[in-house]
């Protein structure tokens, strides 16, 4: 992989020149000063940092391109990501040096990936103090600071009020997330939104990694009490990823993007980016702590003008509302962001049609027909226009940061379970007893208990059976939860409403993976569920 050059100690890189003042790797405390004197955030009574977006408040994965050049163009992902020009990526690369020209930018020199052996350095440039504040957070932190110069394997440049021309750049719109994986430069223009900081750079490792033998996940992480019982949580933005996985009583290793390795998992990051939205200090205990703390980030949540006090309750801005902390936020937490190879998977589906099981277990074929799926469902009310519950397949839990073909992460998924023995696991943190709007949202407490029945290896014994159309094989009974609400079809008032709904989602789930014919196994593409049972 070619990498960003340093031209000088004092270079931030090579198309930036006749830049303004630089500052470089401040602290939290220097990033706030910066943000509040220019008009970027204001402070909450709990000392976070509160900013908003703008009109984009979540991510934009229509205006995301790489560049397609002759290393790329036989091995990135096609079917999934749009390609761009490297005429016009270094076009725009120009004019964003020009537009900077003159202006004071931040650095931040940091870490993605936490074993040594697979880490890069990434250099984060951003107009935005707090942005650079965001990046202090989400990545890892070196525990000293250079002073001589580096060389940045990854340059991210973030210039927010910078807005392309699609007639001239080739873009959709005015915003732009340029990744040009061969040179090592990510351009972002035209969006306030932190997330793409992020997310970008986590595409990034998703086209390195695998091509090195290492699995890159979208999912979180923690371990058991001994720290040789690490279990993985993938899923989709609000299936319970984070909550789920921030557990006092197993240190969290990572909340969203993992590595896994001949040698074991590890975090990518060095921080959390959690949903804040109706957040409640005694169902989420640690997220609730740390997105009241000095350092935080908290993004478009709504802030009383006068008290300065954050309301978690609003969506006034939106429903994406987030924090954003170090992991060192998070009690108990790995140092490290190492753990062993895990024993147990859990897929996450938020379930909105009220039809799967709150918990069932996956045969190894099974677990990469649901891998490959990547199902969960968004509600009526969280879009423009969506008026009834909206099945979402995104595959391998992640498809706008896939830069492979998806049958390559499939592929190490299933090769790393057999090797190593882990149990797959479906966990619907959706609704039961009707769809949205009729039945109810599966209470987190219950769903915390399945979680950790499993873990305890409570579940091991138990009977289950096969479900008619999805065939997982579902526990008769779990400590701690109600023994009727195992089963879904028992939740509904009309057995036949759920049967026809049962075969509404198995009729999408097939459709759905007819992009995947061809590319994996017969025995993985007749794992999933059956019509007419």
């Amino acid at each position: 992989m070619a990498r960003s050059t340093v031209l000088d100690a004092a270079g931030v890189h090579p198309a930036l020149v006749h830049l303004g003042q630089t500052h470089r790797n401040l602290s939290p405390a220097q990033l706030y000063e910066h943000a509040i004197h220019r008009g970027e955030a204001q402070l909450s009574t709990d000392g976070t940092l509160v900013c908003l977006t703008g009109t984009r408040t979540g991510r934009s994965p229509k205006d995301k391109f790489l560049v397609a050049d002759t290393t790329t163009a036989e091995t990135v992902w096609w079917g999934g990501n749009q390609a761009i020009e490297p005429e016009r990526f270094h076009a725009i690369l120009q004019r964003v040096a020009a537009y900077l020209q003159g202006r004071d930018v931040f650095v931040q020199d940091l870490v993605v990936g936490a074993d040594p052996h697979y880490r890069r350095v990434v250099r984060v440039v951003t107009e935005f103090a707090w942005h650079n504040l965001f990046a202090h957070n989400l990545f890892i932190r070196p525990a000293r600071r250079r002073r001589q110069p580096i060389t940045p394997d990854l340059t991210v440049i973030c210039v927010p009020n910078f807005r392309a021309n699609p007639t001239i750049d080739g873009t959709r719109s005015e915003a732009f997330i340029l990744l040009n994986l061969s040179e090592g430069i990510i351009l972002i223009g035209g969006t306030a939104y932190a997330g793409e900081i992020k997310k970008s750079v986590f595409t990034a490792m998703n086209y390195y990694l695998p091509q090195q033998g290492v699995l890159s996940m979208h999912c979180s992480a923690n371990v058991g009490p001994t720290g040789n019982d690490t279990a993985l949580f993938f899923g989709l933005s609000g299936t319970g990823k984070t909550s789920l996985s921030t557990d006092p009583q197993r240190p969290m290793v990572g909340d969203d993007e993992h590595g896994w390795s001949d040698s074991g998992i590890f975090n990518l990051e060095g921080g959390c980016y959690a949903k804040t939205i109706r957040i409640r200090e005694e169902s989420e205990p640690v997220i609730y702590a740390a997105a009241r703390r000095f350092g935080t980030v908290l993004e478009n949540v709504v802030l009383d003008p006068d008290s300065r006090q954050v309301d978690f309750d609003s969506d006034a801005i939106t429903e994406n509302t987030r924090a954003a902390y170090p992991i060192e936020f998070v009690q108990p937490h790995v140092p490290g962001g190492q753990a062993p190879h895990p024993r147990t998977i859990f897929f996450l589906t938020a379930d909105a049609f009220g039809v799967l099981p709150p918990i069932s277990q996956l045969t190894e074929e099974q677990a990469l027909y649901y891998f490959l799926s990547g199902y969960t469902a968004k509600v009526a009310g969280t879009e423009v226009g969506l008026t009834a519950p909206q099945a979402t397949f995104s595959t391998c839990f992640g498809a706008p940061f896939l830069a492979l073909p998806p049958a390559v992460y499939a592929q190490q998924l299933g090769e790393r379970i057999r090797r190593h023995g882990a149990t797959v696991w479906l966990v619907n943190t959706g609704w039961t007893g009707g769809p949205y709007g009729i039945g109810q949202r599966i209470p987190i407490a219950y769903t915390r208990a399945m979680i950790h029945a499993v873990l305890q290896g409570e579940l091991d014994t138990v009977p289950k059976h096969e479900h008619p159309v999805f065939r997982v094989l579902v526990p008769e009974h779990c400590p701690g939860v109600p023994s009727h609400l195992l089963d879904p079809r028992a939740t509904w008032e009309a057995a036949e409403a759920y049967d026809r709904q049962a075969q509404a989602l198995a009729h999408m789930f097939q459709e759905n993976f007819r992009q995947f014919a061809g590319t994996v196994d017969p025995e993985i593409s007749t794992a999933g569920p059956v019509l007419g049972a």
